[in-house]
């Protein structure tokens, strides 16, 4: 039996997103679309808007993007994002966060993922950096549409980092027991 699904790594300014069908009885993922919800940044363009009306009209895109997606599949896996340092990064945080309470009030599967098991089942090192998440996504999905530049064809990192935390996310979601206990359901509703 084959689903579709997606992984997330939400993000205010760069949510990453990874579309793929995965074969329950093979777990063999096929190779991913991938993209990045961008929010326009109108900070610069619009006089003496309130930075919160800014940051609802971002939610807004990042919902929107994000519900389309969802759309697609039946199981969502999330590498949830941990706290922040920063005031503004907690407002970042805290729209991430409602966007995906969103999708669960709408009765959407979401897996949870931490960035630490994220590293740890992709690439075996829970601290992996963001260059070694991209060499494994890139060597175990060679053909997926990572974004290059013009005619170099030089992986552009600043994207490529959301993608990549998004596919590792599906692999590591896989691996936990709520997914598990999902599969028991998809075997069940097969028969």
């Amino acid at each position: 039996m084959k689903i579709p699904v997606v992984g997330f790594d939400p993000s205010l300014k760069n949510w990453g997103l990874a579309e793929a069908t995965l074969d329950l009885d093979s777990g063999i993922l096929s190779t991913p679309v991938l993209s990045v919800i961008q929010p326009k940044d109108d900070t610069g363009t619009k006089k003496r808007v309130r930075k919160n009306s800014l940051d609802l009209e971002r939610a807004e895109q990042l919902a929107s993007g994000a519900f389309a997606a969802a759309a697609r599949a039946k199981v969502i896996f999330v590498e949830v994002p941990v706290g922040s340092k920063s005031a503004r990064a907690m407002a970042s945080y805290g729209i991430c966060l409602g966007v995906l309470g969103s999708l669960r009030a709408k009765g959407m599967a979401i897996v949870e993922v931490s960035p630490e098991e994220n590293k740890r089942h992709f690439t075996g090192d829970k601290t992996a950096s963001k260059e070694l998440m991209i060499a494994t996504a890139l060597e175990n999905y060679p053909d997926a549409n990572w974004p290059r530049m013009g005619k170099t064809g030089a992986i552009i990192a600043s994207k490529a980092e959301h993608m990549a935390d998004a596919v590792a996310a599906i692999h590591a979601g896989v691996q936990t027991p709520m997914f598990q206990n999902l599969m028991r359901l998809f075997q069940v509703t097969k028969e």
